[in-house]
């Protein structure tokens, strides 16, 4: 009689067909027609920084696992994921070197020694732009437009502007791309349609996103940057990478609260937090910044905002 191995664990007990690599290519997917933009936008110099930064991440992963004696798991595209990220969070004309600098730190730094996929407190991505940021403040500040003419961005020009008024061409350039800005965050259209369709296939949840930009814009209304109840919310929405953090950083896995009113609480923090820094904080955006402190909070959120147990009422 032929015997057959069973494993005995504890319910429930669920199968499925989904895997890790089949919602990073998913992700990847979605980048695509951002990355797209960018490229068409800004020109080789965006190629290859965004080469630069995902193979980087990967030869970072693969090294770091390689020495330590782990098993080496680039074929899940999380690395491809975090050097994309990265790069769509850099300014097009920066050098070579950094998009290199930026993906070890994030994957060795912030996601390998920490235990690697999904042990990361805080997204690695992100954490690497805040560090280049505040080591290379000249290069991760040095903006520049299609024709390569440097300019600031839509923000700096707000904040050091008050009463730009914005025109029917500025929301345009806004909606596809053709301003200055970082490679990835120019063109709302590409990164609403690569959000939705992470919602679509259910790789993100929409409570994130949602609750994210809607406080976003409900507190940006309301404080506003000249006075209260006066705040251009369409520019402030459409600015900025707030569709590229609300879409595909905020939602990071690792890092966003487990349960449905955990990743509203998520949302709404990000919003408010993106509004006072960028219309309080000394630096024009705050999409990064927002999404990092609240990345701190997703312990404590899993922790005190839990759902109700099934058939339990009250205290009971």
């Amino acid at each position: 009689m032929e015997h057959q191995m069973l494993t005995i664990s504890s319910p429930p007990h669920i199968y499925g067909a989904d895997t890790i690599a089949k919602r990073m290519r998913d992700v990847v997917i979605a980048l695509l027609p951002a990355c797209a933009f960018g490229i068409y936008h800004y020109g080789t110099r965006a190629f290859i920084t965004i080469a630069m930064s995902v193979l980087s991440a990967v030869l970072a992963e693969a090294l770091y696992q390689k020495t330590a004696g782990k098993k080496i798991t680039i074929n899940d595209f999380s690395a491809v994921i975090t050097g994309l990220l990265l790069a769509f969070n850099l300014p097009p004309n920066i050098p070579f070197w950094l998009p290199a600098v930026g993906s070890f730190f994030a994957i060795i730094a912030v996601k390998q020694l920490f235990g690697g996929l999904g042990s990361n407190f805080i997204n690695p991505a992100l954490a690497a732009r805040a560090f280049l940021l505040a080591s290379f403040p000249v290069h991760m500040n040095n903006w520049t437009l299609p024709d390569a003419v440097t300019s600031a961005t839509y923000l700096a020009t707000i904040k050091s502007s008050p009463g730009f008024m914005p025109q029917m061409s500025d929301y345009m350039a806004l909606l596809f791309g053709k301003i200055g800005g970082c490679i990835g965050e120019t063109s709302a259209v590409a990164l609403i349609a690569g959000g939705l369709y992470l919602i679509y296939r259910k790789v993100i949840n929409w409570r994130v996103p949602v609750f994210y930009i809607g406080s976003f814009a409900v507190f940006a209304f309301i404080l506003g940057r000249e006075s209260y109840f006066s705040g251009n919310v369409l520019f402030e929405m459409l600015s900025g990478g707030l569709m590229l953090g609300a879409f595909f950083m905020a939602t990071d896995y690792a890092t966003t609260p487990i349960t449905p009113n955990g990743k509203i609480i998520m949302g709404i923090g990000c919003g408010f937090l993106t509004v006072i820094i960028r219309f309080y904080g000394g630096y024009p955006e705050g999409v990064s910044y927002a999404i990092l402190i609240m990345n701190l909070f997703v312990p404590l959120l899993d922790k005190y905002v839990r759902p109700r147990f099934y058939g339990r009422r009250g205290k009971a």
